[in-house]
């Protein structure tokens, strides 16, 4: 996928196109991770914490400004103080994502400070765990919130801006590629962003507007305690730091990547789940998210 090079001096912005970056000596280095971070400006949900907030250290080592969103003001206004030691302008936007509206509250904000963002990284995300018969309705709306119309309408928004060339990352899982008795509802949304992110980034083949979905497996963070599932058998094995995770999401962006899945053994899950019968993979899915 090509970007332009160069962008008319009247917007001056500093476009993310890590593919076309020239190094210090001067040569386009391909599709490798940018030597010199010029890249453009990353908004990422969820920034407080965990992925999140791993991202935001990732980006702003590699030279992005980055706009923070979450519902912490405290939490946001400390890692934007840390992430500006390294040079970079890190702007905090404290904002309670899962509330009606919060996606043109956001994007209105952001066009009201005059920010342009280049990177789209919608991250963050909740889960709901148990038999669905039992889960609370207002957790299953959050959840559909949160995991699948808040980056929809994100998304909508923001595409607009990059005419010019930009990216969409969104936070996927590989659990969105399998049915997930005990997490039905967290699977099915990861399902619809793995699909609506692979949809995106067909439509914008042959554009300067690349979409990656990062699809990771258990991550060591809050989540699994919040999502209540810590019991479980899934919930007890985490196979990757957030750092890790961070660390795919930009390389395999900056490369064009439309998958992204850290890890070999994940990748390894993901191949045998798509030759195995759907109803193995539903019975062993079970087994995995029960209680231990």
């Amino acid at each position: 996928m090509s970007h332009p090079s160069e962008v008319p001096a009247a917007r001056d912005r500093r476009r993310w196109n890590p593919k076309r970056q020239q190094s210090r000596s001067g040569t386009v280095s391909g599709s490798d991770v940018p030597v010199v971070g010029t890249g453009g400006t990353a908004l990422i949900t969820g920034a407080s914490a965990g992925i999140g907030e791993a991202l935001a250290r990732e980006f702003a080592a590699r030279g992005h400004d980055v706009v923070l969103a979450a519902r912490s003001e405290r939490k946001l206004a400390r890692l934007a103080e840390d992430l500006e030691t390294r040079g970079v302008t890190a702007t905090p936007i404290s904002i309670d994502l899962d509330r009606s509206g919060a996606a043109e509250e956001l994007y209105e904000e952001v066009t009201k400070r005059g920010l342009d963002i280049d990177i789209l990284v919608n991250n963050v995300g909740v889960g709901t765990y148990g038999p669905f018969a039992k889960s609370d309705l207002s957790e299953e709306r959050t959840q559909l919130r949160l995991n699948v119309m808040l980056p929809v309408e994100l998304t909508r928004l923001f595409i607009d801006e990059f005419d010019e060339g930009g990216a969409v990352i969104n936070m996927g899982s590989v659990a969105g590629f399998q049915p997930g008795p005990n997490l039905a509802g967290y699977y099915a949304s990861k399902a619809y962003i793995n699909s609506f992110s692979e949809a995106l980034a067909e439509e914008f083949r042959g554009s300067p507007v690349d979409v990656t979905v990062v699809c990771p497996g258990p991550v060591d963070t809050e989540f699994q305690e919040r999502a209540g599932m810590t019991d479980s058998t899934v919930g007890s094995v985490a196979t990757n730091s957030p750092e890790t995770v961070a660390s795919a999401a930009y390389k395999g962006a900056a490369a064009g990547e439309t998958v992204v899945i850290p890890r070999r053994s994940m990748r390894l899950i993901d191949r045998l789940v798509r030759v195995t019968p759907r109803w193995v993979v539903r019975r062993v899915t079970a087994l995995v998210n029960q209680d231990r």
